[in-house]
C-alpha cells in the first residue's frame, strides 16, 4: 500500500456495507491461523447481521445474481474475522489466493462469476493490485447447512 492511497479500512467504509458478526467454529478448527507473514483464512459461509446462514442451492432455490450476492456476504465475513481478530483489514497487504466452492446443480457451470462477489468486494478494499489474487472456483453437491458458498483464502500480513 503507497503511502498516498486510501487505506482498506477507508475502502471498506466507502462502501457503505456492514460486517456481519465475525463465525465461532462449529468443528475442530481454527477460523484463521498466522504463520509468519501470512494469514490463513478457514472456509467461511455467509453470515448475516443476525449470524443466521444465506441458505439455498444455486440453479434449484437460488439464481446466478443471488449467488453471487452470497459470496459478496461471504467475503464481509471474512473481513469480520479479520478484523475480529487481527484489528483491522489495514493488516493485511495483500490477497493471495480464493478458494470458492458454489453449492449447486449438476448443471451449473458459472462458478467463476459467483464467486466474482467475494473477489470484487477484495478487489474494492485493497485495490486492483493487491485485492485479486489466484482463484480457483468449483461446483460441489452440497455444502455444510446447505449454505450456497464457502470460500476459504490467503493473505499476505503489512
Amino acid at each position: 500500500m503507497q503511502a498516498d492511497s486510501p487505506s482498506p479500512e477507508k475502502n471498506f467504509a466507502d462502501t457503505g456495507l456492514t460486517l456481519p458478526p465475525a463465525p465461532q467454529p462449529l468443528g475442530v478448527y481454527k477460523p484463521y491461523l498466522i504463520d509468519g507473514k501470512y494469514l490463513y483464512v478457514s472456509g467461511h459461509g455467509p453470515v448475516q447481521d443476525d449470524k443466521s446462514l444465506i441458505i439455498g442451492r444455486i440453479g434449484d432455490d437460488m439464481d446466478i445474481e443471488q449467488g453471487k450476492l452470497a459470496a459478496r456476504q461471504v467475503g464481509l465475513t471474512i473481513l469480520s474475522t479479520i478484523r475480529t481478530n487481527l484489528g483491522s483489514l489495514d493488516r493485511v497487504k495483500r490477497v493471495i489466493k480464493v478458494l470458492g466452492m458454489v453449492n449447486c446443480t449438476s448443471d451449473f457451470g458459472r462458478h467463476p462469476y459467483v464467486i466474482n462477489g467475494c473477489s470484487e468486494l477484495f478487489s474494492t478494499v485493497w485495490g486492483p493490485d493487491n485485492g485479486i489474487g489466484v482463484r480457483s472456483a468449483v461446483g460441489m453437491g452440497s455444502l455444510p447447512d446447505n449454505i450456497p458458498v464457502e470460500i476459504e483464502a490467503l493473505f499476505e500480513l503489512v
